[in-house]
């Protein structure tokens, strides 16, 4: 029962930390957008991973149903507060410096701050889930699976559009992005 929610989530951190790509042409602008980005993601990177690890910690465990629905509850706010934050950080960077830098960047912040109302809104559904009835409660966990699973795939389109090419490119120089993709690398199963 929860395993599902487990493996859905482990798909959920991936959207933030597709922030990689490959090396390539130098443009300060671009490098000095790219760290700022970088910089503000990788606590938040690691704030995500974390909230994962807890909701798989309790999924493994034979953990009573409040202890997950409190786990859960706090993980999910943990992720909606760290898509928030990134969606300030892509913000307060202002549009990276290329072409349709503007409305990338827009697009991008929009969709943050979507996934953060999303993870909320999960939140909201793991608080009123009846912990004394275990079959209810694992009919909620099962609900709230399904919808994290349609959060994990919806479409983190705007995100890739920002990091395509140039960006892409910037970003993959920064120390502190590389860091949050090897960390979001292993909670991959």
């Amino acid at each position: 029962m929860n395993k599902k929610l487990a493996a859905a989530l482990s798909g959920g951190a991936v959207l933030v930390l597709a922030l990689s790509g490959c090396g390539g042409d130098d443009n300060e602008k671009l490098d000095s957008w790219a760290k700022q980005v970088c910089d503000a993601v990788q606590p938040q990177a690691k704030k995500i991973e974390s909230a994962n690890a807890a909701i798989q910690k309790e999924t493994s465990d034979n953990s009573t149903p409040e202890d997950v629905q409190k786990t859960d509850a706090q993980a999910f706010q943990d992720m909606s507060d760290a898509y928030k934050a990134i969606g300030a950080a892509v913000t307060k960077a202002g549009a990276p410096d290329v072409e349709n830098g503007e409305k990338k960047q827009q697009d991008a912040v929009k969709e943050l701050n979507s996934i953060s109302t999303s993870y909320a809104s999960l939140k909201k559904q793991v608080d009123g889930l009846d912990t004394k009835d275990q079959g209810k409660f694992a009919d909620g966990l099962k609900d709230i699976a399904t919808e994290l699973d349609k959060l994990s795939k919806s479409g983190n389109d705007a995100l890739r559009n920002l990091e395509e090419g140039e960006v892409g490119q910037a970003m993959a120089r920064q120390s502190s992005c590389k860091a949050a993709t090897a960390s979001a690398g292993a909670t991959q199963s």
